[in-house]
């Protein structure tokens, strides 16, 4: 069976569309494209490429698969193989052509539930195909589905939702006042409540946890400007934000937004460099004798931020690795744009 080119997609005769389309979710009928009754059907690019690939067509205008793809732009081939990948898991999809399907403007692929097709009316995953070396903006992690195609055509899958985390809530601080000494705040003699059971700073002396609490600047900031911690005239509150933005530029300011955001979320933000994060995230704290793991990691990112795949790779197998969920945050004038990224096996 052969097909031929026209108007940017391939036609296909004869008893396609029993074969093809009914059977096995291909392409678009004619009469329903509003071109014509009878059997034929109207395939995308990369559907003729697969049944070219599978033999089930011959040629298409003479060009068996190999010269079909010849001159192909490079976003064809990483399409071609990550649509060849989710046919051969079972699943039915189209290409994210205009007129055919309902998707975003970045959608490649529509893909349908196991068992269901183009006419069924129900999407399973909504894919945006790239190569590892493609640079994404933050809108990218806004929902959907990313298939990142490596440098040897293996496929990573990352499912992106436009959500953040939220807890339990933690008890009010109560009230302290603190010092500020280079990039941190001391409580001298602080309430033990402050770190044993609303969890802000660290002890000074490990051995001694009611003695004094060190405090990030972040912490120190929120506290301050939430009216708990009391850091007098001189440096007061504006110095220690003053002192955050010396040490760590605009970035101190969006740490600080998202740090009040997810303490306003009811969760316990904490310090996440160890893991490479900004903010690892409890999501329900009673005391420090009864505390459990994080369940999340938040980087927080500049909206004009440039992300790349093999980061985003990084930061999402670093955290399933420590059983955590990996957040990013995006500040905006109003409020943060939460994207939660992870795994996918279709």
């Amino acid at each position: 069976m052969d097909g031929r080119v026209r108007d940017g997609v391939v036609i296909v005769g004869g008893d396609a569309r029993q074969r093809f389309h009914d059977a096995r979710g291909y392409g678009r009928p004619l009469d329903s494209l509003a071109d014509g009754p009878g059997d034929q059907i109207a395939l995308a690019p990369i559907e003729a490429a697969h049944l070219l690939f599978r033999g089930d067509l011959d040629t298409v205008d003479g060009a068996d698969f190999q010269t079909y793809l010849d001159g192909r732009e490079d976003a064809f081939l990483p399409q071609f193989l990550v649509y060849a990948d989710l046919r051969a898991r079972g699943f039915y999809l189209s290409p994210a052509r205009e007129g055919w399907v309902d998707a975003p403007a970045d959608t490649d692929l529509v893909v349908y539930p196991r068992g269901q097709g183009p006419d069924d009316g129900e999407v399973a995953h909504r894919v945006r195909v790239v190569d590892e070396r493609t640079s994404l903006d933050t809108a990218a992690l806004a929902g959907g589905v990313i298939a990142v195609v490596d440098e040897e055509s293996e496929i990573t899958y990352f499912d992106t939702a436009p959500t953040g985390p939220t807890g339990d809530g933690t008890p009010t601080p109560p009230p302290a006042t603190g010092q500020l000494l280079g990039d941190r705040v001391l409580a001298w003699d602080p309430p033990p409540a402050l770190h044993e059971t609303a969890f802000y700073g660290q002890p000074l002396d490990e051995r001694d946890p009611a003695g004094p609490l060190q405090l990030s600047l972040v912490e120190a900031a929120y506290l301050g400007a939430e009216g708990v911690l009391e850091l007098g005239d001189d440096p007061g509150l504006q110095t220690v934000i003053d002192r955050g933005r010396a040490v760590e530029g605009n970035r101190f300011d969006r740490r600080l937004q998202t740090y009040r955001a997810l303490r306003g979320r009811g969760l316990v933000p904490k310090t996440g460099f160890k893991f490479g994060a900004d903010f690892r995230v409890y999501d329900a704290f009673e005391s420090l004798e009864n505390i459990g793991h994080s369940v999340a990691l938040v980087r927080v990112l500049d909206p004009d931020t440039t992300l790349h795949p093999r980061d985003l790779a990084l930061d999402v197998r670093l955290a399933h690795g420590v059983r955590k969920t990996m957040v990013f945050a995006v500040p905006g004038p109003e409020e943060i744009a939460w994207h939660t990224v992870t795994r996918l096996t279709p």
